[in-house]
């Protein structure tokens, strides 16, 4: 994984000297809320409901197992044992006392991570997919560019105040699972004619106002990229909205512009880049930052593994998980594993001190050091060995974090929710525990398939419940929580938004509602082979609204 270098290092220690500086003077007064608020947000800290809350990088999604364990010594330390694992593969911690935050940034810093740009109207942490470097399916890696884009956009003069947060996913894969055509923009990393290059869609986003992204360049070959990152920002940053927060997003803009508007105004500014402006990008350079990246040097071995097998064989629960959360390897006897932090009765997402403890434990002893985090919010362990799945799991399994459910119905997508966002309209951690209750059982679960079900407290959307093959959104009506329904999102390489379907719901009947469409797609699809969104395409949403809506 990328190390800092002499710079990096330089940067993070003075801003946390700069921001210990801030804080002290809030602490006293000199600097009023309204005031300090500017200076927390560009250090990643919000005012939530009950307390600060502090949201940190996390770059890709990638953690060593010496960062892992410093996030436990801090949820241990200066939280309430938890950290809380986001949709954009960072991690926030909801209870540290201001006066604390200086510190937590400190030891952050040695360990090579900090909090700078997790918040305010910049580029956000650029994301990609979880089992880069070891998906079978992948064209290259993608988190050496995920790291070119870092050093490009962290700090960037141009676009450190632009007119709302910006975000970039980034994936090299067939089958998406970076969630790109719901970005701001969304980078395709593909091979024409032995060049790599980059697949290029813009404008996508979630919210109030939700869009797939607009397919604004088919092929930019790599060392072109930033300039045309460049492009897109600076047509962005003249023309978005910035006298409406809720029209400012570059989805809007696309939208109003229309596509073909929107691109030819890219290609313009493109071209009349000066060869001053250019930035020099060294193939060099691109190799550096590629070797950060080489793969672990996997020991050879049998592409069947006995020792799993006979473990599978003993113990169906086992077996169970092996089939749930495992991901093919694209080097033979070796596999990716999804820690899934969504056991039944806590909140998705969540994983105490002791866990995260664990799961470093197990990426230093099986794993080759390397530890992600999905956008999904689970943990992986991308490199581990065949044989060593029966100790792994018996380790996950006896800390709470044995769940077989990865990409099933309990593993779901869900915001804080109005137990801690003072955004929220409704709570999503109550109504997703829920639903999770009526699918317990594993053997129905596994019977259920694919099914992705996503809840947001709101319509910010930070649940992804637009893209959810079921979405479930909190909303308020006259002081009463209810939850409206959609059908049919995605967002892998199909990207598609849900529909509400009908008129929202209160809370103690979602379950049940959820329960009938599940139930009407068991008895209608053609076989256990064809997936929930499958059926629900070759169905369409009608008769699975009567079935959401029928009497109980």
């Amino acid at each position: 994984m990328y190390r800092y270098d002499q710079f990096d290092a330089r940067i993070v220690q003075e801003r946390v000297a700069q921001f210990r500086g801030q804080v002290a003077r809030r602490l006293s007064g000199e600097l009023l809320e309204d005031e300090f608020k500017p200076l927390r947000l560009q250090n990643g800290v919000y005012l939530q409901l009950h307390a600060y809350m502090l949201r940190i990088a996390i770059p890709y999604g990638q953690l060593s197992p010496v960062q892992l364990r410093r996030l436990a010594e801090i949820a241990r330390d200066y939280d309430r044992g938890f950290g809380h694992f986001t949709t954009r593969q960072n991690i926030q911690f909801n209870w540290v006392a201001l006066k604390d935050i200086p510190d937590v940034l400190e030891k952050l810093a040695e360990v090579e991570m900090h909090a700078i740009q997790t918040s305010g109207n910049c580029i956000r942490n650029t994301t990609t997919d979880h089992f880069a470097g070891a998906a079978q399916d992948e064209v290259l890696d993608p988190r050496a560019w995920c790291e070119i884009i870092r050093q490009w956009s962290t700090f960037h003069p141009e676009f450190a105040f632009l007119p709302r947060k910006f975000k970039i996913a980034v994936t090299a894969a067939e089958h998406d699972r970076a969630a790109i055509r719901v970005h701001d923009v969304g980078l395709h990393i593909r091979r024409k004619d032995g060049q790599v290059g980059f697949e290029v869609h813009v404008g996508g986003g979630q919210g109030r106002t939700p869009h797939i992204a607009a397919l604004v360049n088919p092929f930019v070959p790599e060392a072109q990229i930033l300039d045309y990152l460049e492009a897109i920002m600076r047509v962005y940053n003249r023309y978005g909205r910035r006298d409406n927060k809720y029209k400012a997003r570059i989805k809007i803009l696309v939208s109003e512009l229309g596509e073909a508007e929107y691109i030819r105004q890219v290609e313009e500014e493109f071209a009349a880049q000066r060869p001053g402006e250019k930035i020099d990008l060294p193939a060099s350079e691109v190799a550096r930052i590629h070797a950060y990246f080489a793969p672990p040097a996997l020991a050879a071995r049998p592409a069947l593994s006995k020792t799993l097998e006979a473990a599978k064989a003993a113990d169906p629960a086992f077996a169970r998980w092996t089939r749930a959360n495992l991901h093919p390897h694209k080097v033979a006897g070796y596999a990716s594993v999804t820690v899934s932090l969504k056991p039944l009765g806590v909140a998705p997402g969540d994983a105490t001190d002791a866990q995260m403890m664990l799961v470093a434990d197990l990426g230093e002893k099986y794993g080759y050091g390397d530890i992600r985090v999905s956008h999904a919010q689970n943990l992986i362990l991308p490199h581990v060995a065949l044989d060593d799945l029966p100790v792994v799991y018996a380790a996950l399994d006896a800390a709470g974090l044995g769940a077989a459910n990865e990409s099933r119905i309990t593993d779901m997508i869900v915001c804080p929710g109005l137990d801690y966002c003072n955004l929220a309209n409704a709570r999503s951690i109550p109504v997703a525990l829920a639903v999770q209750k009526v699918f317990a059982d594993p053997a129905y679960e596994e019977d259920i398939g694919k099914l992705h079900i996503n809840v947001s407290g709101c319509i910010n959307a930070c649940g992804h419940h637009h893209v959810g093959h079921i979405g479930i959104l909190g909303v308020d009506k006259k002081g009463e929580e209810f939850y409206q329904i959609l059908l049919g999102g995605r967002a892998d390489e199909k990207a598609a938004l849900g529909e509400i379907v009908g008129p929202g719901l209160k809370a103690d009947d979602v379950p049940a509602a959820i329960h009938r469409v599940v139930e009407f797609y068991r008895a209608e699809r053609t076989s256990p082979a064809e997936k929930f969104i499958d059926t629900l395409e070759r169905l369409g949403h009608a008769r699975f609204q009567e079935a959401l809506y029928a009497a109980g």
